[in-house]
């Protein structure tokens, strides 16, 4: 059981140690301040306009490939890298963001990183050949990793009032979750009446408005001690954290048992062992283990790394469905996700408003719960499927289910947060994401495609043949997915525990007679 006070007077929150037993955890906190900053909702707008465009970055490029890689005449095997070069950079780079931010000002670095992005993004838009292209979306994601943590952390420490910031998680639960399906309803906008150049070029003016009004409504913020950025922990964390992804990314083309595979894995083994070693041991760490150790947050960051793993391939694999099997345009494919969009952000409103009362364990359990179903679903279609009769419904489940987990394990996720970690706490947030999203893809194409290769070499591969077999590799994609979105939901169950009975506000004299007691019951 714990119990914990929020106390407006400072000499009172000294008796915190007092309090402490084995059985019963009394933690005397600091009362919300009573002076809000006036700018916070403007603040909220240029936070989710920069996480939108983060987030559509990852998946607005997903319909235009075909495009782009005919016009740049890219090879099927080196097409994987227009998406893989983003997230490698942004996955393996974004602790160190986080601890960048922290120090040299959480504002500053989210200018720099929309600056930069821009930049980036203006590069891939005009790229002449493939090294271009995949050069721009390296940088897109490094100054992804700069900005991100920065635009997490400013939200955590702009909006302390605890209904405020459970409004303001779900806008941002709504665009981080929504953002990917409306970067495919975008990119098939755009690659259909514009250019797949314009996927890329779009971003330039809104990075560059976005870092104007940043500097106009944004109150800096960033870490009081200044320590240092242990190198050597960030040094093997991005190297280790990239040959895991690029490991996972080489499965698809080289196997497992492949010399590449296995020294690619061992590699990142070795280092991440390296850096938890350092991380342990470092008088000033770049990743501080009780950011990580704290069991609620601990939980819900491994079910943010299965909820990654999982639904960057399931858009992938609609999208080859649509298209290749159901024979959409690149604009077809871009409105049938739609649903999807709209399915988030209904998600994410409601949980938003039931967040403060329910807690976060029966929300994120009854989101991940329909997200298994809706997955499972999806491993029904058959090549005589249609959009209306076997899509839309589990396209509907999924997506509120995932709208109804985004808000509360993000704010899980940095609830309690020492404000000196609040970036790095942000950072990882992101990372669990996207090293989960590229992890996941490269793992859920291996499946799909040996499963696949199985299917056609014990049949004759004629068309109606291999569609079938596409599809069934498909399906088998959505069944692993289904998996490990139920890992995610074993992993809250296990480690955050059940809901908080909120009791109103009390007063309590024997301390202050102005106090004010926010008690709350695990």
């Amino acid at each position: 059981m714990s119990l914990k006070l929020g106390l407006s007077n400072e000499a009172d929150t000294k008796k915190k140690e007092k309090y402490m037993s084995t059985d019963t955890l009394i933690e005397v906190l600091p009362a919300e301040p009573s002076e809000l900053d006036p700018k916070r909702y403007w603040s909220l707008a240029i936070i989710a306009i920069a996480q939108l465009m983060i987030v559509l970055d990852a998946s607005v490029v997903v319909v235009a490939l075909p495009s782009a890689q005919h016009a740049l005449h890219i090879s099927i095997a080196n097409r994987q890298w227009v998406l893989g070069a983003y997230t490698l950079a942004f996955g393996s780079l974004l602790l160190l963001g986080g601890r960048i931010a922290d120090y040299l000002g959480r504002r500053r670095m989210f200018i720099v990183g929309l600056l930069g992005f821009g930049v980036a993004s203006a590069l891939g838009g005009v790229a002449q050949n493939q090294a271009m292209l995949f050069s721009a979306r390296a940088l897109q994601g490094a100054f992804a990793a700069i900005m991100a943590p920065a635009a997490l952390s400013l939200l955590t420490v702009t909006f302390t009032e605890s209904r405020e910031r459970a409004r303001a998680f779900g806008v941002y639960g709504a665009v981080a979750g929504g953002g990917a399906a409306i970067g495919l309803v975008l990119g098939g906008v755009l690659t259909q009446f514009a250019s797949w150049r314009w996927t890329l070029l779009i971003n330039v003016p809104i990075a560059l408005f976005a870092a104007i009004m940043a500097r106009q409504v944004i109150t800096e913020s960033r870490a009081e001690a200044k320590h240092g950025y242990d190198m050597p922990g960030a040094v093997t964390a991005t190297g280790g954290l990239f040959l895991l992804v690029y490991g996972f990314t080489m499965v698809a083309s080289h196997g497992w048992s492949s010399t590449l595979t296995v020294s690619l894995f061992a590699g990142a083994l070795a280092l991440l062992g390296a850096f938890i070693a350092i991380e342990l041991r470092s008088q000033h760490p770049l990743l501080p283990m009780r950011v990580v150790l704290d069991r609620r947050r601990g939980g819900s960051l491994l079910a943010s790394l299965l909820v990654g793993c999982a639904m960057l391939g399931t858009f992938l694999f609609l999208t080859y469905f649509l298209q290749g099997i159901l024979g959409y345009s690149a604009l077809k494919t871009g409105f049938a996700f739609l649903p999807f969009s709209g399915g988030i952000i209904l998600g994410a409103t409601t949980a938003s408003r039931i967040l403060p009362r329910s807690g976060p364990r029966a929300l994120m359990l009854t989101g991940l719960s329909m997200a298994t179903l809706g997955l499972l679903w999806f491993s029904r279609l058959g090549v005589h499927s249609t959009f209306a009769a076997h899509i839309l419904l589990p396209e509907i489940v999924v997506s509120i289910g995932m709208g109804l987990v985004f808000v509360p394990m993000n704010s899980t996720s940095l609830y309690g947060v020492d404000p000196q970690d609040a970036g790095v706490a942000s950072a990882l947030v992101n990372t669990t994401q996207q090293v989960g999203g590229a992890l996941g893809t490269a793992f859920l194409n291996t499946v799909a495609a040996s499963v696949t290769a199985t299917y056609l070499a014990t049949r004759i591969g004629s068309l109606s043949m291999q569609r079938a077999a596409a599809v069934h590799g498909y399906t088998t994609a959505f069944e692993v997915s289904a998996l490990l979105v139920a890992l995610s939901a074993a992993a809250v169950a296990a480690f955050i525990g059940p809901k908080r009975r909120h009791v109103e506000v009390l007063k309590d004299h024997s301390l202050n007679s102005t106090s004010r007691h926010f008690i709350s019951i695990n």
